[in-house]
């Protein structure tokens, strides 16, 4: 028995051994690394910020060394430890230019260690890492992300605020070498000063002074120089569908688009795309801030998911992104979760209303019955057609009068939303329009007035545009209307889309999506728990800005079935910044630059349909009040 126990301790020694030897596993030495380098930037801005931190014996060589060298050192570890903080985010997601930019700060910020009094640990560690890093480099080969210069304002910001508060700390090091006792005002004047190379109001004895004025100068040319290279370094260009891919993912829709409600929504033209081997499915994405986001489920041939999903996670790796899926449906969820080892959690459901069932008789219905006939006593008719059966000029008044109705300066949507109405691409697409008649008008012929100008059947009010989901489908795209119509036109209009949907061919309705609305459902009912309750009011609290629970009461209203939808990730810890990126896809979150910042776009040439617009006269100007659009998140 004992010889047995002695057997096996001699075997796992030696295996344990070899494990520590042999090192990390290489996916987790990026993480290793970037850990590390946060502690040598650490140690670095310590030693430019707090000088006496030193080793006894470092200190004794540094004294003989000239006298200039120590503020220049001071100066070159303080810059040399904010750039390698700012580079860990970088050599964490495996990038290829942090890795180089790393390679060259570590050796310069170890002299400048060993040349400013420091431990030994701030020489030696920077060491260690430049080892690691040379040895593993075939870990960092991400591709870089689309840029644009919104990072030069963002660094500039973050930059200037990070060297106020290091510059401070700069100048207060030094009690004993600092003449009087100087307000904080003084203090920050003193650091802005140094921060454009400035003597500011206080005095220092001896060498003091110019290791802070090089310390506030080292800050300031940092600053200066990373937002100079940021606002200056060409852009990346954006995803934007080809021609060809377009044409390719129109083709699977017409095969296999009667699968999935937002599928049509692939097409936006701002999206990406990667097909399977196969070419017989697709995902489409878009990267927000380091996100690969993926809107619905994969087009085309369910069995041909896999390759798609494979080339989707192959691209996310190459670059080090973050891959999510918004939106997608249960079986989509599935195979996501399958292939690739994500997890799923349940965003909300989709109202989905088959055309068949739906009926204004019966109690459920009376509200929605008493609003539509009392908006039609006060006088507004609708109309419901296919795109290509409207003229040029009136397609350019319905997309005028939605703009103008759209209440933000961003076009809100990504997984559910087309981004574009009228297109001669989308003449599939559905859209129902209200408009207010006047009998007794003589100027109702006039296609040209305003964005909701008059027509032959009157003002138009209201606009709801629906996209095919298959031969027999529609999905609702957006919702607009004139707030100085009478409330009611969204329903009036959704109401008019269902029953003129048998002249369509149409049998079924995907309306908006209602986000956690189990979960609003769930806590409004009878014995709800205290966790339950607690969850709804919050989102309750959160519907004052994000408008929950009032589209799920809205969808609720036309006794829809309820499809889930999920948001399929990676780890817990990605949801904060997945929902950040969803955020921003969805336009709910705008980052906008400066006018010096922003590219300048080219004027774009006019579209076959479009025909030119004539300055309405300052009669003809209506007088259009904005409203917030309901969302589709």
């Amino acid at each position: 028995m004992f010889v047995r126990i002695d057997a096996e301790s001699r075997t796992e020694v030696p295996g344990r051994l070899r494990r520590v030897m042999r090192g990390p596993r290489p996916e987790s030495v990026p993480t290793l690394i970037a850990r590390t380098c946060l502690l040598v930037g650490l140690l670095d801005v310590a030693a430019g910020v707090f000088p006496r931190f030193r080793h006894s014996r470092m200190h004794a060589l540094a004294e003989v060394l000239p006298g200039t060298l120590g503020p220049y050192a001071a100066a070159l570890a303080l810059s040399s430890g904010v750039l390698l903080l700012l580079l860990a985010h970088g050599l964490r997601r495996r990038k290829r230019r942090a890795w180089r930019a790393a390679v060259v700060l570590l050796p310069i910020g170890s002299c400048a260690q060993f040349a400013y009094r420091h431990s030994l640990a701030g020489v030696v560690i920077p060491l260690v890492l430049l080892w690691l890093l040379a040895r593993h480099r075939g870990q960092f080969d991400a591709l870089p992300d689309p840029r644009s210069r919104w990072r030069a304002l963002a660094n500039f910001v973050l930059m200037g605020a990070g060297s106020i508060l290091l510059g401070l700390a700069v100048v207060s090091a030094h009690p004993r070498r600092l003449a009087g006792d100087p307000s904080l005002a003084d203090r920050l004047e003193h650091v802005l000063y140094g921060l454009f190379g400035v003597d500011g109001p206080l005095d220092y004895a001896g060498r003091t002074s110019s290791t802070v004025a090089f310390s506030l100068g080292a800050l300031g040319m940092v600053t200066a120089l990373t937002t100079i290279y940021f606002a200056l370094r060409p852009e990346h260009p954006a995803a934007a569908l080809t021609e060809d891919d377009e044409t390719r993912l129109r083709a699977l829709l017409e095969r296999h688009g009667a699968r999935d409600s937002l599928g049509h929504f692939a097409l936006r033209r701002d999206k990406a795309v990667v097909f399977s081997p196969s070419g017989k499915a697709a995902v489409c994405y878009r990267v927000v801030s380091g996100v690969m986001l993926a809107g619905g489920d994969p087009v085309g041939d369910v069995e041909a998911w896999p390759g798609a999903i494979e080339r989707f996670m192959d691209e996310a790796r190459a670059h080090s992104w973050t891959p999510a899926v918004m939106g997608c449906s249960e079986t989509g969820g599935e195979v996501w979760t399958r292939e690739t080892g994500l997890d799923a959690l349940e965003l909300g459901d989709e109202a989905v209303v088959d055309v068949a069932d739906f009926s204004l008789a019966g109690r459920p219905m009376r509200n929605v019955r008493q609003m539509v006939r009392r908006i039609e006593r006060s006088g507004y008719a609708t109309r419901v057609r296919r795109v290509r059966d409207l003229s040029a000029a009136e397609l350019d008044r319905v997309r005028r009068a939605a703009d103008a109705w759209r209440g933000t300066d961003t076009e809100r949507g990504f997984s559910m939303a087309l981004g574009r109405i009228g297109d001669d691409a989308d003449g599939d697409c559905l859209i129902a329009t209200a408009h207010k008649t006047d009998p007794d008008s003589t100027a109702g012929t006039d296609d040209t007035a305003g964005p909701g100008g008059t027509g032959p059947y009157g003002d138009l009010k209201a606009v709801l545009h629906f996209v095919p989901w298959g031969s027999d489908g529609v999905s609702l795209d957006l919702m607009r209307r004139d707030r100085s119509a009478d409330p009611g036109m969204n329903e009036l209009l959704i109401v008019a889309a269902l029953q003129a949907a048998p002249q369509h061919g149409i049998t079924r309705v995907s309306l908006n999506f209602a986000m956690f609305r189990s979960a609003l459902a769930r806590g409004e009912k009878i014995g709800a728990g205290p966790v339950l309750r607690a969850w709804r009011g919050l989102l309750v609290f959160l519907s004052r800005w994000f408008q929950i629970e009032s589209l799920y009461k809205f969808n609720a209203k036309f006794r829809p079935r309820w499809e889930p939808r999920f948001v399929v990730y990676g780890s817990s810890r990605d949801l904060p910044r997945i929902g950040w990126a969803a955020m921003q896809a969805e336009g709910f979150v705008t980052l906008r630059l400066p006018a010096l910042l922003r590219r300048r776009t080219p004027v774009p040439r006019p579209c076959a349909h479009h025909t030119p617009e004539p300055k309405p006269s300052p009669a003809q100007e209506p007088a259009l009040r904005h409203e917030q659009p309901l969302p589709r998140p």
